[in-house]
């Protein structure tokens, strides 16, 4: 599924600001313990580490003080997606640069010169919680997931319940009714779930005379396509016959229906949103995405405004999430990898802004996915590549020499095996660690290119809520033998390749329960598919310690950061959540139904409490 671009004027990306990364400031630790000992005034914690924590118990007071221990009562429920200790009774945070003793022998010492024991004050989670580390989504697209918050297209099961959201939006805004010249845009309109599964057209908001005068943009689900009004249509007329990369859709007559699909979205220019608009959609996603036990977002693709945005705030130590990167890539606008430096751990590490995005091909929902044969349901098409392939090959070369991550969009199995092509070729005599080159979606994946991407070393950016969307169109489109590559993760990894889990929001749901349930079931949410209820290919489903490791290690190896972030380890951030469901035991369809009790950036409760 997919990928977005904005259609602002200015069409060049501006790359990261040329400036030196800020120091770093030491993470706060993360001490785990494999037992604990209760005495009327003592614990005593230890992990097999070289290291004992003394302290007495005191009376839990209303703020959350900068040591304390997160601790279990009843067993070991916290999973640190540590190898080397996996499941723990408690883990000790350590809020500033102060050290605890690193051995009984020390900790006597000090006893036996009358220094005061540390008072560490324990917090219990309740009874049937867990403990994970901060979840990641490694495929986001923030601020275009807090514009899908505006208007709820996706809830619409029809053109006519589409455009009548439409008018209630406008009637409501208050920055839309002050300026009826502004453009009225949306997202996730979904017509494979409409009567019909026919595109929507400029007659359907034309209907409405609160629509038709207003400039409306509404952008579909997979983000390939745009449905535009004909007061749209008339201002960028007339249309040229084709569009490379891209396709006009026309009826019987020719004429243009209003739904530009992939690069032909970009005929419309629609003026970047204002400072204001970009505020109230970071709020928007940021108090999702804290919600639901997200810590750290990768953003696949910031245009100049949004990067602009970020930068800023990041500048002002206004971001509440830690938010990983990738810059979007205008093949028309000037090479500017060796030109400026990336942006590495800035905010106290809360902003990053190292790698690059390239669109590869458009997305399957919308049927401009690059396959090798024409697609079943359109015998005529085999969909588009959006980029040369010279292009793509020189420019995937000079970034990843330039010490960029290099991150392609690839969905059919032609674009998959012309974007591994050209890592292939790049990456002969680099070192593919210190560069970690990422293929995003890897949705339709023959087996002899999994093969080629563990030997690469290139990671797979996959997205599991796409395969429990798609598998009610995906055999219709492919058939019944390529359907069986679409979202084959098992195979992906039984390969040898590693992956990495994000969601694509908002083409789907931004909470990471909702991926975690679809990796390990592969069902709908109440227990069905096309396949039954062992799910839609039960033989690629992971496992729910595959499942967990995707969003939390995985991802932190994805952005770099694997060694502060991605598990409960000593000497790492603490980054973590608390679940109120054990989402590694419960019955699979108890999943979805786990609530976030505490999600906590640094040591400190973003949402919730402990």
């Amino acid at each position: 599924m997919s990928d977005l671009r904005k259609r602002s004027p200015s069409s060049s990306p501006a790359p990261p600001a040329d400036k030196p990364s800020p120091a770093r400031t030491p993470p706060h630790p993360v001490l785990r313990t494999r037992s604990l000992r209760l005495s009327r005034t003592l614990w005593s914690i230890s992990a097999g580490l070289s290291l004992v924590l003394v302290a007495y118990i005191t009376s839990r007071p209303t703020t959350l003080p900068h040591n304390y221990a997160l601790c279990s009562r009843s067993g070991a429920h916290i999973y640190t997606v540590d190898p080397t200790n996996p499941v723990v009774q408690c883990i000790v945070v350590q809020g500033d640069t102060r050290r605890w003793n690193s051995s009984v022998s020390n900790f006597e010492l000090d006893a036996n010169r009358a220094h005061p024991r540390p008072r560490l004050e324990t917090r219990f989670i309740k009874s049937g919680s867990i403990v994970v580390p901060g979840m990641s989504d490694s495929h986001a697209h923030m601020l275009e997931y807090g514009a899908s918050k505006m208007i709820p297209l996706e809830s619409a099961p029809s053109a006519k319940a589409a455009t009548a959201l439409v008018r209630k939006f406008i009637q409501k805004d208050d920055d839309i009714k002050r300026d009826p010249t502004k453009f009225v845009e949306g997202w996730g309109w979904d017509h494979t779930k409409w009567t019909g599964q026919e595109f929507p057209t400029a007659a359907d908001l034309d209907a409405d005379p609160v629509v038709r005068n207003r400039r409306v943009v509404l952008e579909a689900k997979d983000g390939h396509a745009i449905w535009v009004n004909s007061k749209v249509l008339d201002e960028i007329s007339p249309l040229p016959e084709t569009v490379e990369g891209g396709q006009i859709v026309r009826d019987a007559s020719g004429k243009p229906t209003g739904i530009l699909v992939d690069n032909a979205q970009y005929l419309v220019t629609v003026p970047p949103p204002t400072q204001k608009d970009l505020e109230k959609r970071f709020k928007l996603v940021v108090d999702d995405a804290i919600s639901h036990g997200l810590t750290t977002i990768h953003d696949a693709g910031f245009d100049p405004k949004s990067l602009e945005f970020f930068k800023t705030l990041a500048q002002e130590n206004r971001l509440p999430i830690r938010i990983y990167g990738m810059t979007y890539f205008d093949e028309t606008a000037e090479y500017w990898g060796d030109k400026v430096k990336p942006i590495i751990g800035a905010a106290n590490g809360r902003f990053t802004a190292r790698s690059v995005k390239i669109f590869g091909d458009g997305a399957l929902r919308s049927g401009g996915a690059a396959l090798f044969e024409p697609y079943a349901d359109n015998p005529g098409y085999r969909g588009d590549m959006r980029i040369d392939q010279d292009v793509l090959q020189s420019n995937v070369q000079r970034f990843l020499k330039d010490g960029w991550q290099t991150n392609v969009h690839a969905i059919g199995d032609r674009a998959n095996a012309i974007v591994i092509d050209a890592f292939e070729s790049a990456l002969q005599g680099i070192n593919v660690t210190a560069l970690r080159p990422r293929l995003e979606h890897a949705q339709i994946i023959r087996h002899s290119d999994m093969d080629r991407l563990a030997r690469l070393g290139v990671i797979a950016s996959v997205q599991p809520t796409h395969a429990i969307s798609d598998m009610y169109f995906g055999e219709d489109r492919l058939g019944p033998e390529r359907v069986k590559l679409l979202y084959a993760f098992r195979d992906i990894i039984d390969h040898g390749a590693r992956i990495t889990l994000g969601s694509d929001a908002p083409v789907e749901n931004l909470n990471p329960l909702s991926g975690f349930f679809a990796a390990v079931t592969r069902v709908a949410p109440d227990g069905t598919s096309p396949h039954g209820p062992e799910g839609w290919f039960p033989e690629q489903r992971l496992t729910r310690e595959e499942a967990l490791k995707g969003m939390t290690l995985d991802s932190a190896y994805a952005s770099f950061t694997e060694d502060t972030l991605g598990s409960l380890t000593p000497g790492k951030r603490a980054d973590y959540v608390v679940l109120s469901k054990d989402i590694m035991t419960v019955p699979p369809l108890e999943i979805l139904s786990s609530r976030i009790l505490a999600t906590a950036i640094d040591g400190r409760p973003v949402y919730g409490n402990v």
